[in-house]
């Protein structure tokens, strides 16, 4: 049992110790060979751990190809060897039909992908480049841009993170000092809007404005 324990122990720290080199992602952020290692990690980690008669090192070796990643951040000639590139399948408001080919990408495929960035008219795309994580990467003709405050020569105030201050129930005294508020002023505030209790909140946040977004829990 101890060595069951021990052997455990050496497999997890190594896991974790890799997956951190590999970096804060999230699965869908992971390239291909880096999914499919992760999968095969945990299956070869999971072996050694129950089987002592397996050698510890046949678990350790799958997992030191997560390195890998760590290589591919260093170099960028072995990044585009083990990543891959980007691939241009709109170009200057052509579609890129040689393109489409070397990644097995059909007209259907392409237009679903722009439905997900709400783009109904491939004629309003200038760039659409297919990334190495498999998401496109879509640039829409100047002309037909969201209007923003700059092009209207229009200033515009600072608008920074709003502060949680109360979170199903539960007060964050923490962002309420870095609000130079306290409970008190909370507690009125609340108590102006009907609400006796911090428990019947279930989310409150204070914006940079000064403006206090709040929402009761619904009594059952």
């Amino acid at each position: 049992m101890i060595i069951v324990f021990l052997r455990t122990i050496i497999l997890y720290s190594i896991v974790v110790v890799v997956m951190r080199i590999m970096g804060k992602r999230q699965i869908g952020q992971l390239q291909p060979f880096e999914l499919v290692v992760a999968i095969m990690i945990s299956e070869l980690a999971a072996v050694p751990m129950q089987d002592t008669a397996i050698p510890l090192v046949n678990g350790i070796i799958p997992i030191a190809q997560m390195t890998l990643s760590y290589i591919s951040m260093k170099s960028i000639h072995a990044r585009g060897i083990i990543c891959g590139t980007p691939r241009i399948l709109i170009g200057d408001g052509k579609i890129r039909e040689d393109n489409l080919r070397k990644e097995m990408y059909t007209m259907n495929d392409l237009l679903e992908q722009l439905r997900t960035v709400n783009i109904s008219n491939i004629a309003d795309v200038e760039f659409a480049i297919l990334e190495t994580n498999g998401q496109l990467s879509v640039i829409q003709k100047s002309q037909k841009r969201p209007v923003t405050a700059e092009d209207l020569n229009i200033s515009t105030k600072y608008e920074g993170l709003p502060l949680d201050l109360i979170i199903d129930g539960r007060v964050l005294n923490k962002n309420l000092d870095k609000a130079n508020l306290d409970e008190t002023w909370l507690r009125n505030e609340l108590l102006s809007k009907g609400i006796n209790n911090f428990k019947e909140v279930l989310f409150a946040s204070l914006d940079t404005a000064g403006e206090l977004y709040l929402q009761a829990k619904i009594l059952s």
